[in-house]
């Protein structure tokens, strides 16, 4: 119960990963705030969880922040004791396929949403508490496809450093949880055909150490783990959930 009394965002968390961290949370003792954009998400996560205060928000609209704090005031007087800024989205194109809206989608929503949610939920989370990015195992790698999403999810770990030293201070850790291949709908939504999905899955699940795809439970736990206390002497760090894919 290591989320006892505590209280934690948890943005894009009416489905995948999100959702799963969201409910490993509650099952630890902890109250949610989740946010989602998706109208049938949001319902689905209602019913799956209905200990949690769910709204909707678009992370893409800076202009919403405010909206996002304000909840967070009203579901939390006291203070976040973390805030998982989860939100994203993954579109899988190569170089003659991309054009400016395709880097304002991923950069908008990948790299802007966390900083200026972490800028303006800061007063907002108690001190000791504990932020967390969504990063991706992508980066690093040589994906043609990932260029773009593999570049945004890049700025995300540089930003969790550069974040950790404004935070530290007050002794708020910043961390950035980065999954491989996962079952979600993320790959879908992303674009991919049902055919291509099929054979990236079994690809990859070929290609990964530990002989699968990761489960959205399987990033909760890092998640969680590196929310909580267990964690609490590491900041400005990256952990990879991924099977072992991309280990060196």
């Amino acid at each position: 119960m290591r989320f006892s009394n505590r209280a934690s965002l948890v943005t894009g968390g009416t489905s995948g990963i999100g959702l799963a961290t969201a409910r490993r949370l509650i099952a630890e003792g902890g109250r949610v705030l989740a946010t989602g954009r998706s109208p049938e998400h949001i319902e689905e996560a209602r019913a799956a969880l209905p200990e949690a205060t769910i709204i909707a928000h678009d992370a893409a609209d800076p202009a919403a922040t405010e909206a996002l704090v304000s909840a967070v005031r009203d579901f939390a007087p006291e203070g976040l004791d973390g805030a998982f800024l989860n939100a994203g989205i993954g579109r899988f194109k190569t170089l003659e396929a991309i054009d400016a809206e395709e880097f304002d989608t991923h950069f908008d929503l990948n790299v802007r949403a966390p900083l200026l949610q972490a800028q303006a939920l800061g007063p907002s989370i108690k001190d000791g508490g504990a932020i967390l990015l969504i990063g991706s195992g992508t980066v690093g790698g040589g994906r043609a496809d990932a260029l773009v999403y593999a570049a945004s999810k890049s700025a995300v770990r540089q930003a969790a450093r550069s974040l950790a030293s404004q935070f530290a201070p007050r002794g708020i850790r910043v961390n950035v949880v980065a999954p491989g291949a996962t079952e979600t709908r993320f790959h879908t939504r992303g674009g991919m055909s049902d055919p291509d999905l099929a054979q990236y899955k079994a690809k990859v699940a070929k290609a990964v150490p530990l002989g699968r795809l990761g489960q959205p439970e399987d990033v909760a736990g890092v998640a969680c783990f590196l929310l909580s206390d267990d964690a609490a002497y590491v900041t400005g760090s990256e952990y990879r959930v991924d099977g072992g894919l991309t280990m060196a």
